[in-house]
C-alpha cells in the first residue's frame, strides 16, 4: 500500500490519509443514502424535513428525486419546481412524467425496429475521391 494512502474499512479503495475517517466519501454517501431512505419509509416526511433532519443540503435530496432513488407516494404532493423536461407536468421523481417515459421509451424501440440494413453496400462507410 502507498505510504500517502490507506484503505476505505467497506470497498478497500484508496484514500488520502489526510483524510478524516476510515470510510471513503462514496461509501458515506451510500451510508448516508439508507440511513434517508430507512427514515423516509418510517415517517410521512418531505424533501425539508429530510434535509433538516440529517443536516444536508437540500439540493442533495432533490438530486436524488431526480435521480428517480427516492419520490413523493402521493401523486398531489409534487416538489414545486420538479418538472417535466419535456412536457412541463409536476413529477414525483427523476425528470420526466410517465408519460413522457413511456414515449421515449417507444420512440426508441422505433428507431432500432427502422434501423438501417448494414449488409448493403449504400450503408457501409466510404472513402470520397
Amino acid at each position: 500500500m502507498l505510504e500517502n494512502a490507506k484503505e476505505c474499512t467497506i470497498c478497500h479503495r484508496l484514500i488520502s490519509t489526510k483524510f478524516e475517517g476510515d470510510i471513503c466519501p462514496a461509501c458515506q454517501e451510500e451510508m448516508l443514502f439508507s440511513k434517508v431512505k430507512e427514515y423516509i419509509r418510517s415517517n410521512r416526511v418531505n424533501e425539508y424535513m429530510v434535509a433538516d433532519h440529517f443536516q444536508i443540503p437540500l439540493k442533495k435530496v432533490k438530486n436524488w428525486i431526480k435521480e428517480g432513488r427516492i419520490e413523493y407516494v402521493e401523486k398531489d404532493k409534487q416538489i414545486v419546481g420538479t418538472k417535466c423536461e419535456r412536457c412541463g407536468k409536476p413529477v414525483t421523481f427523476g425528470v420526466l412524467c410517465p408519460d413522457c417515459m413511456r414515449l421515449l421509451n417507444y420512440n426508441n424501440k422505433q428507431i432500432h425496429l427502422t434501423a438501417p440494413d448494414l449488409n448493403t453496400e449504400k450503408d457501409k462507410m466510404r472513402f470520397l475521391e
